[in-house]
């Protein structure tokens, strides 16, 4: 095993980043991270935590996932699209979240586009899915973005969506399963069919 796949406490090889299974962390990238989806409710919480990701580490917004979760109305797109400015600035004084207006906005109309565009958002990304065959063979080999990340974010951006530069919108591709960056030999690497 390369330092990039570690053992976890019940005998799995992970991507090191996840530590040994047994935290929240863990737990996420056992079971959600490179999952592939197309439920509007998870793709607009993985587009959310990309928006609000940006500038800040990921572990930042992660431990704060579940205040987002009830923030944005366990991500209902048609619920975070109806809300207005008294929601923006009770978010803004929320302390469980992100207080950053122009991240609460973002999602707001980011959940307005989500309805308006056609086609859907999970038809859109499957049009970007990744031709690669094989797992990335160290966690070096991950990319922060890609060609197939440019294109979709101006797609995106075409469509009214906010603060999707290629950066987050590659990791949004990562977590809804478009792109599988699990690392050569951890036990959710695979190769695309």
């Amino acid at each position: 095993m390369s330092g990039d796949v570690i053992i976890g406490l019940d005998g799995q090889p992970r991507c090191a980043w996840a530590g040994t299974g047994e935290t929240a962390f863990g737990r996420y990238h056992d079971e959600i991270w490179g999952t592939r989806t197309s439920d509007d409710s998870a793709m607009f919480e993985a587009l959310t935590l990309g928006v609000f990701e940006v500038g800040l580490s990921w572990s930042i917004v992660f431990d704060k996932r579940d205040a987002f979760r009830k923030a944005f109305r366990e991500f209902n797109v048609a619920k975070v699209a109806a809300m207005g400015e008294p929601d923006v600035d009770r978010l803004v004084r929320d302390p469980s979240i992100i207080r950053n207006r122009a991240k609460i906005e973002a999602t707001i109309d980011n959940a307005r586009a989500m309805l308006a565009a056609s086609p859907r958002l999970a038809t859109l990304a499957e049009a970007y899915q990744s031709t690669r065959s094989r797992a990335p063979r160290s966690a070096a080999a991950v990319p922060k973005s890609t060609a197939r990340a440019e294109a979709f974010a101006k797609q995106l951006k075409s469509q009214g969506y906010r603060y999707v530069g290629p950066t987050s919108v590659y990791a949004f591709m990562q977590n809804v399963g478009i792109v599988n960056d699990h690392v050569h030999g951890c036990f959710r690497a695979t190769d695309y069919r």
